[in-house]
């Protein structure tokens, strides 16, 4: 007699933590061919997300966003990562000129005591498709950056979390007045982030 199994999409906090660092990467990739810090041609083309998403070519960039990845991770899954900001500054003077703010709520019970939770791939890839589009869109709300720029990633986490030797002490490299835009969310039931940008608009200051 034919029988059907129902199933269930589980996410354990280790499969959360590998969605969220991995959609970093691809966001953080995004940022910087779409801000333009980067040249166009470094970059490749690839899939992801159900759509057209573009990974650095660089050697050192790549090799910084994969420690990068594998570090947020590891600060994901013990529960000690609140926010990751990507921050963009004049190369010549060090300005900040935009901040790419991630904030990150964590379920605390699925850190204590290891219980899944239920979403569908499906719903969770969704999220992160809007809010990937909404970066790929973002020369349409976002001053023109009109000079050779550079970024920095600060990573915001719990004061008993182990640091390695390789990450340092920051200031928060803030902006003064920003202007602000708020961006879609995502959340796998185990980790929310909420996405916001702020950035220098020349336009307010004061002549």
């Amino acid at each position: 007699m034919a029988s059907r199994t129902a199933t269930k999409d589980l996410i354990t906090l280790r499969g959360s933590a590998a969605i969220v660092s991995e959609f970093f990467g691809y966001a953080a990739n995004s940022i910087l061919y779409n801000r333009g810090v980067y040249p166009e041609e470094s970059f490749g083309r690839v899939k992801k997300y159900g759509l057209p998403m573009l990974l650095t070519q660089d050697e050192g960039v790549k090799s910084f966003m994969s420690n990068l990845t594998s570090q947020l991770s590891e600060w994901l899954e013990a529960g000690k990562l609140q926010r990751v900001v990507l921050v963009i500054m004049s190369k010549s003077t060090g300005e900040v000129l935009e901040r790419w703010n991630f904030s990150i709520e964590t379920d605390k019970e699925v850190v204590e005591k290891g219980v899944p939770r239920e979403k569908s791939d499906k719903e969770i890839m969704r999220e992160i498709q809007a809010i990937m589009r909404q970066i790929a869109s973002s020369i349409t709300y976002l001053p023109c950056l009109d000079e050779p720029c550079i970024f920095d990633v600060l990573a915001y986490t719990d004061t008993d979390c182990t640091v390695p030797f390789t990450w340092i002490e920051s200031d928060p490299k803030l902006i003064a007045n920003p202007q602000m835009v708020k961006l879609h969310s995502f959340d796998t039931k185990i980790h929310k982030v909420d996405t916001l940008v702020s950035y220098k608009n020349d336009e307010w200051d004061e002549t």
